[in-house]
C-alpha cells in the first residue's frame, strides 16, 4: 500500500497567447523534482485543472496537447522522470473537462508517466481509512458537466471562458501593465466587472484624468453629510452646522476654497444621481425580471458558497463510512473543514491569488491585491489507523506589483485564515464494516 498522498490542483497551465506564462513554473518543476528525489513509496495525485484546454481556442483536438509540450518542454519532461519513481495520477476538472471526454489523451499522458483516470472522483486506501477525491465543479451550477464524458456536455462555463478568458489572454500584451492574464485569478466569476473596473481606474486610465478625478471621488462621502448640512440649512432647520463648515473651510484659505468647490461639484453630482435613480432602479429591475425568466439569471439563496461542497462532502460520507477525507478543490481557497469526526480539504490553487480591498475613502473602485499561495497536502497513515493530513506551502515572493496610489487608498488586505499544519482524522469505521453505496454524484 501506497504510505503517502501528495495532493494539488488547479494549475490552469496553458492557454492562448499571454494565458501561457506560468508564474510557478520554476517552482513547480522544483516540486516535482522533489518528489522524485524522496525515498518514500509514494503518489501524486492531481485532482483537476491541471491545463486550461478550455483557453485554447487556436488549435482544436489533441493539437492542445502537442501545444502545451511545445510551451513546457521542461515540465513534460520533469512529469516523464518523476512519473518512473513516482506514479502520478490526474484526473479531469472543468477547465480539462475534455480530457475525460476523448480517450486519446490517456495515451498522450502516459507517454509522460501520469494516469489520467477519466472518473469524476477516485477513492484511495489509506491505513484502515479512504480518502475520496474529486475537483468539485459538479457543485458548481456553472460549471457541473450535464452529462459526463460526453465530449459535448459543455457547461454555461465553458463559453464564458472561450468568448471572456482567452480573449483576455490574446489582449493582455496591449494593456500598459499585462494584467488581463490574471483573469483566471478572478474569483468567484462575479468579481470580473469591479475587477475591470479597477484596473482601467488604476492601470490604464491617463494619469492626468485619474488624478482630476480622484479628490471629487476621495470626497464624495463627505459630499453625502454636506447634503444633509445644506438642506438643514435651507430648510431653516438648523444653520449652524453650515456656519461652522463655512468658517472651517475660511481658515485654510485657497485650499479650503478648493475643497469646497469640491464639495459644491460634489453636490450638483448627489442631486444628478437622485434625480435618475428612481427611472433607473425601475429600468434594472424590470431587466432583471426579464433575465430570470429566461433562466439566464438565479436568485441568490444566501447561502454561503463553501456550504454546498460540505454538503457534497456530508453525502460523500454518509455513502462510505469508511472515507475519512474528502479532497476537492475548483474554488481556489485552500482550506481544512472538520465535519464531524470527518475532514474535508480544498487543494486551492498555484495561480496568482486576488483579494478585494475597498479604498478608506471615497467611491473609489477596489484594489486587488495579488498574493501566492503555492500548497500542496501530504495525507499518511496515523499511528491508531487514522488518516495524517500535512500542509505546506512552497515559499515564493508575492507579486507586489500595486501602485502607489492604490496603497494609499487602502489598508493591506486581512491576514487569511491559518491552515493547521497537522491534523489527524480518526478513522471513522472499520474496513469490514464499509458499505457499497454509491455516493450521490
Amino acid at each position: 500500500m501506497t504510505d503517502a498522498y501528495y495532493l494539488i490542483s488547479d494549475l490552469h497551465i496553458g492557454g492562448d497567447e499571454q494565458l501561457r506564462h506560468v508564474d510557478f513554473r520554476e517552482e513547480l518543476i522544483d516540486f516535482l523534482r522533489d518528489l522524485a528525489d524522496s525515498d518514500e513509496d509514494a503518489e501524486l495525485l492531481i485532482n483537476g485543472d491541471a491545463f486550461g484546454l478550455w483557453e485554447f481556442t487556436e488549435v482544436e483536438g489533441s493539437a492542445k496537447f502537442d501545444a502545451l509540450v511545445a510551451d513546457y518542454p521542461e515540465l513534460f519532461a520533469q512529469l516523464r522522470a518523476t512519473g518512473e519513481r513516482v506514479p502520478i495520477t490526474l484526473i479531469p476538472g472543468n477547465h480539462d473537462y475534455e480530457l475525460a471526454a476523448h480517450d486519446e489523451y490517456v495515451d498522450r499522458l502516459a507517454e509522460y508517466n501520469v494516469t489520467l483516470d477519466q472518473s469524476v472522483s477516485i477513492t484511495r486506501d489509506l491505513g484502515d481509512a479512504v480518502v475520496h477525491v474529486e475537483h468539485g465543479m459538479q457543485e458548481d451550477p456553472n460549471n457541473r458537466i450535464p452529462d459526463f464524458g460526453n465530449p459535448y456536455a459543455n457547461p454555461p462555463g465553458y463559453f464564458v471562458n472561450r468568448q471572456i478568458t482567452s480573449r483576455a489572454g490574446r489582449l493582455s500584451g496591449r494593456g500598459k501593465y499585462n494584467w488581463l492574464r490574471d483573469i483566471q485569478a478572478v474569483t468567484p466569476m462575479t468579481q470580473i466587472p469591479d475587477w475591470l473596473v479597477s484596473n482601467y481606474f488604476y492601470r490604464e486610465m491617463s494619469a492626468w484624468l485619474r488624478f482630476a478625478v480622484v479628490p471629487f471621488l476621495a470626497l464624495f462621502n463627505a459630499a453625502l453629510w454636506y447634503v444633509g448640512v445644506v438642506a438643514l440649512d435651507a430648510t431653516g432647520v438648523w444653520s449652524l452646522p453650515m456656519a461652522v463648515v463655512q468658517g472651517v473651510l475660511r481658515d485654510f484659505g485657497p485650499v479650503g476654497y478648493l475643497v469646497d468647490m469640491i464639495l459644491t461639484a460634489n453636490l450638483v453630482l448627489v442631486a444628478l444621481l437622485a434625480v435618475i435613480a428612481v427611472p433607473l432602479y425601475v429600468f434594472f429591475r424590470d431587466v432583471r425580471k426579464t433575465l430570470r425568466r429566461f433562466g439566464l439569471v438565479r436568485e441568490s439563496d444566501g447561502e454561503d458558497p463553501v456550504e454546498k461542497y460540505l454538503d457534497r462532502a456530508r453525502a460523500v460520507f454518509r455513502a462510505d463510512p469508511a472515507v475519512a477525507v474528502y479532497v476537492y478543490g475548483h474554488t481556489h481557497r485552500p482550506s481544512t473543514t472538520e465535519v464531524g469526526d470527518r475532514l474535508v480539504i480544498n487543494t486551492g490553487t498555484w495561480l496568482k491569488r486576488l483579494h478585494r480591498v475597498d479604498p478608506v475613502v471615497g467611491l473609489l473602485p477596489p484594489v486587488y491585491y495579488a498574493s501566492f499561495r503555492l500548497n500542496y497536502f501530504r495525507l499518511t497513515a496515523a499511528d491508531d489507523g487514522g488518516v495524517r493530513v500535512d500542509y505546506e506551502v512552497i515559499d515564493k515572493p508575492d507579486p507586489d506589483d500595486e501602485t502607489l496610489l492604490q496603497r494609499l487608498l487602502t489598508r493591506p488586505p486581512d491576514p487569511e485564515e491559518p491552515i493547521p499544519e497537522t491534523t489527524v482524522v480518526d478513522p471513522p469505521v472499520s474496513p469490514e464494516e464499509r458499505v457499497s453505496e454509491p455516493a450521490e454524484e
